[in-house]
């Protein structure tokens, strides 16, 4: 059993080296030009491809948790399986996930209290390759310095059962929701405009039901909207682009959106 989760796509889909990682993370958090509204954040939608093509757009959502460093102790971050077959959500038997700027410990209790949820299962395999999660470790580090994480691969899980699971690790302004999830996939540049406008649309309203063709995340997403309704958080789109606009061809792109969540009425 590997006690150290190591980096999957180091080298790949975000730098290799820590001094190069640290630099792109700054330069892609520096570029964004936050609004002056400060509410913190419950939650946030987040992307996770390659960082040359989705990283400009997660950085509008992690922008949001800058001068949190000290507040925010804990991150539970869910992501879809690409790799491998998950039945429900799979925990990693590692105590530590690793990345070149360094490892997160992991949440051992909680972690140990939602193993009794029969959704939750033990899933090393699905957690080895899968990138969904790793690429918002750097975002997370860089800002937030020491954490713990609670890390969900989710496969076929029904909404109820991840929103079950979120409940049970909900606790308080010292928690983060992170759901990792893209949005269409290799369509025409136009045809992915449209598709993801109307994907955007079902998030802001809280509407729960979409499909693997509207997000690659789609499993997180529904689950998490189903405690967001019940919470009754206030949602507020940060960013919406596609591969197109960052790094890609325009024949056949990616959508990625960042969406943030606060508790309470809106301002």
């Amino acid at each position: 059993m590997n006690r150290v989760r190591s980096p999957a796509v180091a080298g790949s889909f975000y730098p290799r080296q820590a001094s190069e990682l640290s630099a792109t993370v700054a330069a892609l958090l520096e570029s964004v030009e936050l609004d002056g509204q400060a509410e913190l954040p419950k939650a946030l939608i987040a992307p996770h491809a390659g960082y040359i093509y989705s990283g400009p757009v997660a950085a509008s959502a992690y922008a949001r948790l800058k001068g949190l460093c000290g507040g925010i102790r804990r991150v539970v971050l869910l992501g879809p399986a690409h790799r491998v077959y998950v039945e429900g959500l799979a925990l990693p038997s590692a105590v530590r996930f690793a990345t070149p700027l360094g490892t997160v410990p992991l949440d051992a209790e909680a972690m140990r209290q939602i193993r009794a949820l029969p959704q939750v299962v033990e899933g090393d395999e699905a957690h080895r390759l899968e990138h969904s999660l790793e690429v918002h470790l750097p975002f997370l580090q860089k800002l937030l310095g020491d954490f713990s994480l609670v890390p969900l691969v989710v496969g076929d899980a029904a909404s109820e059962d991840v929103a079950q699971v979120l409940e049970m690790l909900w606790g308080g302004k010292e928690t983060l929701v992170v759901i990792s999830s893209d949005l269409s996939h290799y369509l025409p540049y136009g045809a992915a405009q449209q598709a993801d406008q109307d994907t955007v649309s079902a998030i802001l309203a809280l509407r729960g039901a979409l499909t693997p063709e509207q997000a690659c995340g789609c499993m997180p997403v529904n689950g998490f909207l189903c405690a967001a309704r019940r919470r009754a958080l206030t949602p507020r789109l940060l960013d919406a682009r596609n591969s197109g606009d960052t790094a890609g061809d325009k024949n056949r792109v990616v959508g990625y959106a960042s969406l943030a969540f606060t508790e309470g009425a809106p301002s």
